[in-house]
Parts: structure tokens; sequence; C-alpha cells
């Protein structure tokens, strides 16, 4: 056996994944006082944007805030060149803080967690990793993030094809040339929407394979000049403050009037700015755009009507727009040339909800209407969202129970923080908490904030063991329904959100709809009343 096969060590708690959430977890537990180790699956440091390296791979949040806020000193030092950052870019970003807070000595990097198992006896998690190493440690906090089990389509005749296929969550890091290549992208979600301008631009020809029309917003990236960023450093105070108050953990609020309470031109009006400027903040336009059918339409049509005039094809303009599902009841992709890209010669657009992907020949792709030659096969198909990468681990809580059983029916948890059933053991960002819904480093940090203080609190009072109370999980599971009923996001029925582009995956909403700050102030709440709704045993 080598030396990794035959480690095994003692910690105070195990943290699996090394990206945003990964680093902060370490950061803060290890400045506490416990000794910590972080298993990483990758070579690298990063998480998703490790992985990620896809042509176009870049952030939908603006980088003056998808960014770590706990150091101002690191707030103040780190110049951001982008509007919305590049994947080098954030990977540099990450790789700048695990050096200067110190954190790659307990980092152990090309380790893949494979086995977590909670040892009733001594209440410790006992962690197996696929080198062979074995660690113990009174508590396991999972930072595997969100979006990091890839979703490969199972089409026959895959393994038989003569060309090269990708996924774009697992990229080579050496790069992939498509220079006269006949090159295919399945799926049309946001890393395709930003991925096919791009390969488009390089390939002798692409064609684009969509299951389902999606809205997108123009991103209208571009360079970060030194006054503006010097301006948001100057304010780094204030514009935390307001990302933590608001409903998405974006820095600023979505407007209290409704669609429908202006003229037609003054809501045209007000759509149309919020176009030109870009991004995400499209969707603060209206209160109602997400609780209100005929609000949302109003939104909806103004897209749709974009589309129409920059497609210069009627036929393919009517082919790429979204009629089956409202605007932003899916995750709302934003992009640069998109829609213009069908315009063209190169490109081809191929319905395969009208015209389904059959099978993969050796030479290219089938699909009911024809045979489409390829040389390379690129999937843009996501992920197996929030509870993949979970439940690729072998998780197995009090009495040997399976992680994997417990949701058989969809996830259940108490605040998206704990497990009933599975003591000790924390999941930041996990099913049933606001994260996908929200700017994901402002989620990330009161996540990992709440759960430091919580295991502090613990040790102090020597309390062993903190379980989520299986009524408690009940009673928050339906209140996640609920506020999520209370929208419109359930009516997308092709969302990873609902688990929709995982075949045998249950369909149930995943994430917490009711807002960031009204999410953080109930978690305060649990901690203040003695961590409500956790049974706490010595």
């Amino acid at each position: 056996m080598t030396a990794a096969q035959q480690e095994h060590e003692d910690v105070d708690a195990v943290v699996i994944g090394a990206g945003f959430a990964g680093l902060y977890m370490l950061h803060r537990l290890r400045g506490s006082g416990m000794s910590v180790v972080v298993l990483e699956a990758g070579d690298g440091i990063g998480g998703t944007w490790f992985w990620n390296r896809y042509p176009g791979a870049r952030c939908d949040s603006e980088s003056s805030y998808y960014s770590y806020s706990f150091s101002d000193e690191l707030q103040q030092e780190w110049e951001w060149t982008e509007r919305y950052p590049r994947q080098p870019e954030i990977l540099a970003y990450l790789n700048h803080v695990a050096d200067r807070f110190d954190l790659r000595r307990d980092i152990r990097l090309g380790r893949r967690v494979t086995a977590a198992t909670f040892d009733d006896g001594g209440d410790r998690w006992e962690v197996l990793t696929d080198t062979g190493e074995r660690w113990s440690a009174p508590f396991l906090v999972t930072a595997v993030g969100c979006l990091s089990s890839a979703n490969i389509p199972k089409i026959p005749g895959l393994d038989a094809f003569d060309g090269e296929w990708f996924h774009t969550g697992m990229w080579p890091h050496e790069g992939v040339s498509f220079a006269g290549k006949r090159v295919g992208v399945v799926g049309t979600g946001s890393t395709g929407i930003q991925a096919i301008p791009v390969i488009a631009a390089e390939a002798d020809h692409l064609t684009v394979f969509q299951r389902t029309a999606n809205y997108s917003i123009p991103a209208r990236n571009g360079p970060l000049a030194p006054a503006e960023q010097a301006e948001v450093k100057r304010n780094y105070d204030a514009i935390r403050d307001l990302q933590r108050s608001t409903t998405n953990g974006h820095p600023y609020r979505i407007s209290e009037r409704t669609a429908l309470s202006v003229t037609d031109d003054e809501r045209d009006a007000i759509y149309a700015a919020a176009w030109e400027r870009g991004g995400l903040r499209f969707r603060a336009s209206f209160a109602d755009l997400l609780t209100d059918a005929d609000a949302n339409e109003t939104a909806s049509e103004f897209i749709r009507a974009r589309i129409a005039e920059t497609v210069q094809d009627a036929g393919v303009a009517e082919m790429l727009t979204p009629r089956d599902h409202p605007f932003a009841t899916k995750r709302p992709p934003i992009d640069t040339h998109y829609f213009e890209t069908y315009n063209r010669d190169d490109v081809t657009l191929v319905d395969v909800k009208a015209s389904p992907i059959e099978e993969v020949t050796p030479t290219g792709m089938r699909t009911a209407a024809g045979h489409h030659e390829l040389d390379t096969i690129v999937f843009a198909t996501g992920f197996d969202a929030m509870t993949g990468p979970l439940l690729g681990i072998d998780v197995r809580g009090t009495g040997g129970a399976t992680l994997r059983d417990a949701w058989a029916e969809g996830p259940k948890t108490y605040l998206g923080l704990q497990v009933a059933g599975f003591p000790n053991l924390f999941t930041i960002t996990g099913p049933g908490s606001p994260s996908v819904l929200t700017n994901m480093p402002t989620s990330i940090e009161q996540h990992v904030d709440w759960i430091t203080d919580c295991i502090a609190h613990l040790r102090e009072q020597g309390v062993r063991r903190i379980e989520a109370v299986p009524e408690a999980q009940e009673a928050w599971v339906a209140h996640t329904n609920e506020v999520a009923a209370a929208t419109l996001l359930p009516r997308a029925g092709s969302s990873w959100y609902l688990g929709a582009n995982v075949p045998g995956k249950p369909r149930v909403f995943m994430p917490y709809a009711g807002g960031f700050a009204a999410y953080t102030r109930r978690c305060d709440e649990v901690a203040a009343a003695g961590y409500e709704g956790f049974a706490l045993s010595r």
C-alpha cells in the first residue's frame, strides 16, 4: 500500500470541496482554533471554476460582488478587469485567496470522497477517499457545490462516435480546437448560450441541438474602468450591506412598482432601459414578474420581440422564441451576441423537441428528421443540480441509513443546512436554501458564518452532537414548497430547479424561493433560540 492509502488521520472537521465555499469554510473553522482538512477531487482549487473551462465560460453576476466580503484588505487589493469575469480570472482570484490566507497546507488535492459514515458510538464521521485515505472528525461539512455533477445524456451510439465529444463541466485544461471542424452543441441553457457564439466563430460549421428555447438578456460586458472600480472599493461596506438585505443577494433592490400599474409606453421604456443596461437586473424592473402571470407575460413578450428583431430568418427566430414557460422561471441566462449568432450562414439550429435525437452515429448525430455530420460534439447539458454532488458520495447516517434513501422522493433538509438522521453533517447551500436563486458568494458566506458560529457554540457548551429534528425538517420542506408555489417558478416544467433535466429524478422544486434576506433572518432566529429545530446532545 502507498503512504496515502495507509493514512488515517483525526481532525476536528472534514470539509469536502475547495471552491468558494470550501476555501472560506476552511478559513473560518481554522480561525476558530480547529484542525481542518479539505478534500478536493480536482488537481487544483476553484470548484466550479476549476472544472468549467469551456469557451465563453464567464460569471453572470458582476465581478465587483461575485467575490468574498469577509476581508476588506482582499476587496481593496484585488483588481477585476471586466464587468463579468471570465473563468481564468475567477480561478486566479481563488488561487490568490488560497495563497493570501495560507489555505493550501490544509487542502488535499486529487482526493475524491467516495464514502462518509457516521459512527454512532463515537459521534464521529469516518470519511474515505478514492486514494484509500481515511479521515475521522466529529464534524463533516459538504462544500461540493450545487452545479458540479455533470449530466451526460445517455444517447445510443455515443461510444461508437469516431470524433471527439466533451461535456462543458469537464472541459480539458489544454483546451479544444474547433478550427475546420463540424461541431454539434447539445443544449441551450446558460452554458450553451455562453459557448455557442464563441464556438461558432472558430468552427467550420456549428449545429445547435435545442430542446427548450430560452429567454436571454444581453450582458453588455466590457472592461472595468479604473474610476469605476475605485468607486466600488470606496463603497464596499454599503454594497455588501445592500446585498445581504435583498431577495437575491445582489446589490440592488427589486422595484416596488408592478408591471400593470404603468402605461404600456412607460413599461416598454422601463424594459428598454433595463435591456440596454444588460444583465440580471432586468428581472428587477417590476415587483411582480415572478408572482403574477400577466405581469410576467409583459416581460416575456418584450424579450420575444427582441428575438424577432435580432434573428433575420423568421423560422429560426420562432424556434428560438420561448413560449412554454414564463420568463425567469428557469435560470435566466445573459449573453454576448447569442441570438445574433443564428444569422451566420455556418450555423444551423435543430429543434430536438420536434425532431428528437435518436442516436449518435460514428460520423454524427441522427434525429427523427435526418442525419447531421459532425466531427466534435459538445454537451452543454448542465448538471444533476443540487442533489447530484451529494448523492455521488455514499453518505450513511445513524443506523447506516443512506442519504440516497432519505432523498428517494426528493431532497429533504432543515434550512438547507442539515438532514435529519445525519448528525454533525452540514451542507453549504444545500437543497432548501436560497443558493442558486442568489448571488452564490453571498449565500455561501452566510452559510459558512452560521455553521462556524454553530460549531463554536457546540464546542463551548460541550455538545457532541447536533441533528435536525424530523418534525422541524418536515415543516421546513412544507414551507419551502409553499413559498415556491406562491411564485411562477415551478411552472417551468423543463427547469433543472425541478430536476427535470435528469431522467428519473424526482420533480421537486429544490431551492428556497422565499428570498435571501428572509431566509437569513430565519437562520438567525433559529440560532438565537438555542438552535430551535435541532436536537443537541452531550
